[in-house]
């Protein structure tokens, strides 16, 4: 209902005074007992208010709010430290978690919007009117989100968890199949239909240091465990595991879910495994065999730094085999992805790999093959005979995405493989 809230965003009005019950909201949540105990999310919070109101045309890079607002050193990269990005999360955590609490009935709503680094800012017109049933949907959305969310961004290596369907094993297995398509068929069921229960592994990097002073990756050689201090999983991920469950729901079937720090050899061999996430991230990935003729590597850009890239073992001539290529490198909109189908250990299972350079190609992946006509044309391009298993194959995929959302995958190239 327009007339209950009235959004405030800076860039609506650029010219318009900084509306003062938005300064107000902010000096409230700064004092709350969620957020005064964290320095760093009241700088924050408070540097995000302030350009999203002063500058709202201005759009902020993670360098510049680490050197600006968490006063990191100049030297700082994003690629590698991803305090950031965890920040933001955990802020935007807190402020759904204070809205859901004390700050119910406050008169201006303020959000962190997935993909920005800007403020949004909502005005209640009318408190006592009761809020429309859509925005107490989309509040239920972020709710669930973010609670599902708080179960893979966990602290510390002690915590163990497993994601699953919050229905009993009973209710579960009475799910109603429903009739899939041939091309979901043909490609999902060994999955579906095999004889032990499919384990999809999903990314859970492990990082060492805090949001103080910075999260780098976790690296065995140099850093011991009693280090480690986050786990994290990208929400494209976390939303790939959630497509997937769909997907076996419909069909009636069901799947175990593990974060790769948990995932052990003996189930390798005796299961199906859809590995969600890149092996960057996705450590199991670098201890089984993988991929043959699509790999993920890390590349030097520059003293210090890297860029992790899709190489292709066997380019073409005149092809340079890096994906992105150079002229896309810069290109935040580009990605490309990695779906990978061969056997399993002991060559009696299946191994699905779906990995992007970043979460959000993971999930441009994941969605791939959860696509009816994408999988019609995966089939066709692999001239699949009826009747017959799907051989062994990797492919790429090149994802279009706007604000951290895939909206464009296409197949850019795939090759069967020998196994």
């Amino acid at each position: 209902m327009p007339d209950v809230i009235e959004t405030l965003h800076g860039n609506s009005h650029p010219q318009a005074p900084i509306p003062q019950e938005c300064r107000a909201q902010v000096d409230r949540l700064i004092s709350s007992p969620l957020l005064q105990r964290s320095e760093s999310l009241c700088k924050l919070l408070q540097y995000l208010a302030d350009h999203s109101l002063n500058s709202p045309t201005h759009h902020l890079k993670e360098y510049q709010i680490a050197t600006e607002a968490l006063e990191r050193a100049p030297d700082f990269d994003p690629q590698l430290d991803s305090s950031v990005r965890v920040l933001t999360g955990r802020l935007r955590s807190r402020l759904a978690e204070y809205y859901q609490s004390a700050g119910a009935h406050d008169p201006v709503l303020i959000d962190v919007p997935k993909g920005t680094y800007t403020l949004s800012f909502e005005r209640r017109t009318d408190l006592q009117e009761p809020k429309s049933t859509a925005q107490f949907g989309v509040q239920r959305k972020v709710a669930l989100a973010l609670a599902i969310l708080a179960f893979v961004l966990v602290a510390g290596g002690s915590v163990i968890y497993v994601i699953h369907r919050g229905a009993p094993e009973s209710a579960v297995g009475k799910t109603a199949a429903l009739p899939l398509p041939t091309s979901f068929q043909t490609f999902w069921n060994p999955f579906l239909r095999g004889p032990q229960e499919t384990i999809v592994v999903f990314s859970n990097a492990i990082f060492v240091g805090n949001p103080e002073t910075g999260f780098r990756y976790f690296v065995p050689s140099r850093d011991s465990r009693d280090q480690i201090n986050q786990h994290y999983t990208g929400i494209g991920e976390l939303l790939g595991v959630l497509e997937l469950d769909r997907l076996f729901q419909k069909a009636g079937a069901h799947f175990l879910a593990k974060p790769g720090g948990l995932f052990t050899f003996d189930e390798a061999r005796s299961n199906n495994l859809i590995f969600v996430g890149s092996p960057m991230e996705n450590l199991t990935l670098r201890q089984i065999p993988t991929t043959q003729e699509f790999v993920f590597r890390r590349v030097p850009i520059g003293e210090n730094k890297w860029n992790e890239v899709i190489a292709d073992v066997h380019p073409r001539a005149g092809e340079t085999g890096i994906y992105p290529p150079a002229s896309e490198a810069s290109k935040e909109d580009t990605d490309y992805a990695l779906i990978a189908l061969m056997p399993g250990l002991d060559h009696s299972h299946w191994t699905l790999i779906l990995a992007g350079r970043s979460t959000v190609s993971t999930q441009a992946a994941v969605d791939y093959v959860c696509d009816q006509s994408s999988l019609d044309e995966l089939l066709k391009r692999l001239n699949y005979t009826s009747g017959t298993d799907v051989k062994p194959f990797e492919a790429l995929l090149r994802v279009k995405s706007a604000h951290d959302v895939p909206i464009e995958t296409k197949l850019a190239d795939f090759r069967l493989t020998n196994r």
